[in-house]
């Protein structure tokens, strides 16, 4: 039975799907106004981890990652790139794509465009204002917090907390500092749409209640996204919709991955410790991402340091050296790997299961050496690692032609005894990062 931990309530729950032919999970998305950064691709893994599983144990998943491509810090990139806001997010957005691509996250069912739901959003907008929560001044449209009686159920915090807890905006169009804007004017230079209260852009909450009812319906089975959004996105989300819907739920389950931190400290450009997925790419293969991600449970925080990325691509070669010889796609996936993620996705336990097949590949022999080989490479495609043969995770997937006529020389200088000719071939290669391994079956080189 799989069991997630519910932010909404502080507690696993065993997770009933409201139809079980058809389950729903939404997870906020990028921004796309700049290349994506570490912290923006936890939540991807964890929640392509997620999907996984859930297509795994169910009919159909109905999975919504949305794209905010109307911002004000769209507008600030634009303005300072001196670029068309459109081609801006266009790029921007296949970046993203072929970023997580590259750490092995499949494309969810849905990905919709904010700006394509402008309509739906106004429409919500005119229902709680009929409604009663909330309010248009001075080209403005705001959600009257104090009318929703449940408002800081999510973050467990009373409103005056949360207000002095959270960089609110002082305006006088505000009848309580605390309401959150859910339409705001538009000047001629700025993206803007007509509606009832005249040229305009939506506020970034009611995106995601928009986008997720057209897609999930008014309640839904799962909405994820990072920590650092339970409040005042989530939180001024699920005040959005249900007071829209006349609905006590937006999502039956709330789950939250903890922060990136990058040597013990925030990630930060002024720090001089911000990375980009981009960045970590340029020395190291993308499932190194993934897989430091994977080593620690989503719900706590991650220290991103050079040492773990090392760490991690050591591990990861480890694995590949031990399904080097495994059969393609005949082994099952091992159940306590699959029952470690049925318990709020414990990734660093089915990873530890995994070394212990990985152990038992080392020290066994003939069919117990193949089943381990065939069940770990399974597992581990499972969660989204052991994308690549073996050969070309440790050589690359470049010409190699001048490293294997190294190879050839090096044993021709073996075999005529010319041990220091030998000698030198190996420490040229090392030098240029390549090591080589003798064999019974000829010599093999790995990139270190």
């Amino acid at each position: 039975m799989l069991q997630l931990f519910n932010t909404l309530t502080k507690r696993k729950e065993n997770f009933k799907p409201q139809n079980p032919n058809n389950v729903g999970m939404y997870v906020c998305g990028p921004t796309v106004y700049d290349l994506a950064h570490l912290g923006n691709a936890r939540p991807v893994v964890v929640f392509d981890v997620l999907f996984r599983l859930l297509k795994s144990t169910f009919n159909k998943i109905t999975y919504v990652r949305n794209v905010t491509d109307v911002d004000d810090k769209i507008n600030a990139a634009a303005l300072e790139n001196g670029e068309d806001i459109r081609d801006l997010t266009n790029r921007t957005l296949q970046a993203y794509h072929d970023d997580m691509q590259a750490i092995g996250a499949l494309p969810p069912t849905h990905e919709p465009r904010a700006t394509d739901h402008i309509g739906d959003m106004i429409s919500i907008i005119e229902t709680l204002i009929i409604k009663g929560f909330a309010y248009a001044n001075d080209g403005h449209v705001l959600f009257k917090v104090k009318n929703y009686k449940n408002y800081g159920h999510l973050s467990r915090r009373q409103q005056d907390e949360l207000l002095a807890g959270a960089r609110i905006e002082v305006a006088p169009y505000k009848e309580y500092a605390g309401d959150f804007v859910l339409w705001k004017p538009s000047s001629d230079k700025l993206p803007g749409w007509d509606s009832p209260w005249g040229r305009g852009r939506p506020g970034w909450h009611i995106e995601c209640s928009a986008m997720s009812k057209a897609f999930l319906g008014e309640t839904f089975d799962i909405h994820g996204g990072g920590i650092d959004l339970v409040f005042p996105h989530h939180e001024n989300e699920i005040a959005q919709s249900c007071c829209a819907h006349d609905t006590d739920l937006m999502a039956n389950i709330w789950m939250h991955n903890g922060h990136l931190m990058v040597n013990g400290e925030k990630m930060s450009k002024s720090l001089g410790n911000f990375f980009t997925v981009r960045d970590i790419l340029k020395d190291y293969d993308g499932e190194v991402i993934r897989y430091a991600f994977l080593s620690t449970h989503y719900r706590q925080p991650i220290d991103w340091t050079d040492e773990s990325t090392k760490q991690a691509k050591i591990a990861l070669d480890r694995f590949y050296k031990a399904i080097e010889n495994a059969n393609e796609d005949t082994g099952a996936v091992s159940s306590n790997i699959i029952n470690a993620l049925e318990d709020d996705l414990n990734t660093p336990l089915a990873i530890s299961y995994m070394h212990e097949l990985a152990n038992t590949v080392f020290k066994s022999s003939g069919d117990e050496r193949t089943l381990s080989a065939n069940t770990l490479k399974a597992s581990g495609k499972f969660l989204g690692l052991f994308t690549k043969d073996s050969k070309t995770w440790f050589q690359g997937s470049t010409n190699n032609a001048e490293i294997d006529q190294l190879v050839l020389a090096r044993q021709e200088a073996k075999r005529a005894k010319n041990f220091a000719e030998a000698d030198k071939i190996r420490d040229q290669l090392l030098s240029e990062g390549i090591t080589l391994e003798d064999g019974p079956n000829g010599t093999i080189w790995r990139r270190i």
